[in-house]
């Protein structure tokens, strides 16, 4: 039987169906839109979709709107702009390197956001709950390298780009969960549909202004294609609905290291769709994320 704190487990994982999801969405508009173009459909055709969720959960939770305190929007503005500044690195590291060596690097963001939501949320981790974080994290990366991926390990920009994007994104799921704890006054469901409804609105602000500077076209086509962008951004704002509930209920580092089994679900997809073998290797970084999650879990 769940309690309310323990939510936050079904609640990450549903968010990594949802994410699993939409990256397929997205990977599909991204050669007629490019990559910012569609990368902005997650934000620009999500935003309406976290306003019709806000409109559900304020009658639901008797809940009363009212402006976050000033404490609050350091916090959105860290999540949501190092998300895109996330993304941007991600990008360019997988132009320098390999994606699934890009991959490995980026699986640290686990570490990353405990190290981070310590830092600057003083987020209490036990040491079995840091083990675990370790273990699934070596899981990730075990399962994403190739044979041969690791000599890549030792060239020095990808590695350092591909560490900065994970710490980019391990910033961001720190600065959303310090938003969501800083509204007053209202339940964990309302704090966290205000905070994706404002987090969404300031990232598509930047990336359209973005766009209609430096590629006016995009934004044409990103219109032009509304409706694939429109299921795609229905599918990415729920799911980012439910990382941000997970993030009301714990620290950002339990919630990112849940988010792992999204390694298996690409896996079961490459196997039962693709009829894609699994390695040895594979299957050992399998049962490492699976004794990372099962230790994080019971913890």
């Amino acid at each position: 039987m769940f309690s309310i704190a323990s939510l936050w487990i079904p609640f990450t994982i549903i968010a990594a169906l949802g994410q699993v999801a939409r990256n397929a969405m997205q990977r599909s508009l991204t050669k007629p839109l490019g990559t910012w173009g569609a990368t902005n459909i997650r934000f620009l055709f999500g935003f309406p979709f976290s306003l019709l969720f806000l409109g559900l959960v304020l009658p639901a939770t008797g809940d009363h709107l009212s402006a976050p305190p000033a404490v609050f929007w350091p916090w959105l503005l860290l999540g949501a702009l190092s998300q895109i500044v996330a993304t941007g690195l991600m990008l360019l590291a997988m132009n320098d390197r390999s994606f699934v060596v890009t991959t490995a690097y980026l699986k640290t963001e686990a570490i990353q956001t405990a190290i981070f939501g310590f830092v600057f949320l003083g987020d209490h981790l036990t040491w079995l709950k840091v083990l675990a974080i370790v273990i699934a994290t070596i899981g990730v990366v075990i399962t994403a390298l190739r044979p041969g991926g690791e000599k890549s390990f030792a060239e020095l920009k990808p590695t350092i780009t591909g560490l900065v994007a994970a710490a980019a994104f391990a910033l961001s799921a720190v600065g959303f969960r310090g938003a969501i704890i800083n509204v007053p006054g209202v339940s964990f469901v309302t704090a966290a549909s205000i905070t994706l409804v404002l987090g969404l609105f300031v990232q598509t602000l930047v990336l359209t202004i973005y766009l209609l500077w430096r590629a006016p076209d995009v934004l044409r086509g990103i219109l032009g294609l509304w409706r694939p962008s429109m299921l795609a951004g229905f599918i990415g704002a729920f799911a980012s609905q439910f990382w941000f509930l997970a993030f009301a209920l714990t620290a950002a580092a339990n919630v990112r290291t849940l988010a792992l089994i999204e390694v298996l679900f690409a896996q079961a997809v490459a196997y039962y769709s693709f009829k894609q073998p699994v390695a040895p290797r594979e299957i050992l970084g399998i049962a490492l994320i699976v004794i990372g999650v099962a230790v994080l879990v019971g913890a």
